[in-house]
């Protein structure tokens, strides 16, 4: 998020200093393709630029279109073009130049000082953690502090007919149960990976706790047992839990087993996790729900540190948001 941020705020400065610059976004994306929907980037006409569409010769080749059209045009001129591009030496058209396999459909748009109030809004929010709805289509761009349903969603009719909406801000959600030490190097491992993260601990002034200056809040609670009425339900939630014991695994775990979720692991040997699972059935837990609780959490990479651990899980987080659903 703070990526995106900086493109804005990149955005801003040539809008402040009347310098013209034009975003590139990636709109839609398939298969192998190096920048995913979402993407984006900003260059002006001095030739500097924020942020990337996903590097590579695709990019070079959409950067020096983007500076062309920026000495072809004046600061006052708006509208926006659309380029579809296949990354395969053997399509007919739209080649990329490059041979991964992937098909991606980037959009050109010229920012003008008309745009000025929507890019502080956008800027605004994101600041604040907070997450909106971007809309771009041919010459224009707004924002609005609703959420949308969906994280992207691109229509496409003709060149000069499509729209693309987007959810601004964090679009992940990981809620950490427990402060500790494995806690304190999972939480600086995930803060670059885009998600807005909570933690929670029943104890006030443990160290690592202290220490963690890596999670947007760290909330204290009186007992695990309350996290089911204070972690959402929703597809892009994440729950790791890693408390310092069984019995407060136990009740961290107990509590959110009705939530939905899409990620939910617990740091537990193979051994003692069976024996939870095993008291669970025997008070009639659903079978089904208990499959889908990652644990032993992470990939196995034999880690022994808590930054190694924090590798592992951090990998696994990653594999299942990136998992087409």
């Amino acid at each position: 998020m703070q990526k995106s941020l900086q493109v804005w705020q990149f955005i801003y400065n040539c809008l402040q200093q009347a310098t013209p610059a034009i975003l590139l976004y990636v709109v839609e994306s398939k298969g192998s393709s190096p920048g995913r929907q979402g993407f984006f980037m900003a260059v002006n006409r001095n030739g500097e630029m924020e942020g990337s569409i996903g590097g590579g010769i695709m990019e070079h080749k959409f950067v020096e279109m983007a500076k062309e059209q920026l000495r072809q045009t004046d600061e006052h001129t708006t509208g926006g073009s659309i380029k579809k591009q296949i990354h395969d030496k053997s399509a007919g058209s739209n080649q990329s130049g490059m041979i991964c396999s992937g098909e991606q459909t980037i959009i050109l748009l010229s920012i003008t000082e008309k745009d000025e109030t929507v890019v502080k809004s956008i800027i605004s929010s994101l600041q604040q953690n907070k997450n909106g709805t971007l809309t771009l289509s041919p010459g224009f761009i707004s924002f609005e502090d609703k959420i949308p349903a969906k994280n992207y969603k691109f229509q496409f009719h003709t060149e000069q007919e499509w729209i693309y909406r987007e959810k601004t801000g964090y679009k992940q959600q990981l809620f950490i149960v427990g402060g500790g030490h494995c806690a304190l190097a999972f939480s600086k491992l995930m803060q670059d990976l885009d998600f807005y993260i909570t933690l929670y601990e029943e104890r006030e002034n443990l160290n690592t706790l202290v220490k963690n200056e890596f999670v947007h809040e760290k909330l204290i609670v009186d007992d695990y047992s309350a996290l089911g009425n204070l972690i959402p339900s929703g597809p892009d939630c994440f729950i790791v839990i890693m408390t310092f014991g069984y019995r407060t695994d136990a009740i961290a775990l107990r509590s959110l087993l009705q939530k939905q979720y899409r990620y939910l692991g617990v740091l537990g040997s193979k051994t003692k996790m069976e024996k939870l699972f095993d008291e669970f059935r025997i008070e009639g837990i659903d079978e089904a729900g208990l499959q889908n609780i990652y644990t032993p959490i992470g990939v196995s990479i034999n880690s022994q540190t808590p930054a190694e651990i924090a590798v592992s899980i951090a990998a696994q987080i990653i594999q299942v948001k990136n998992r087409v659903v």
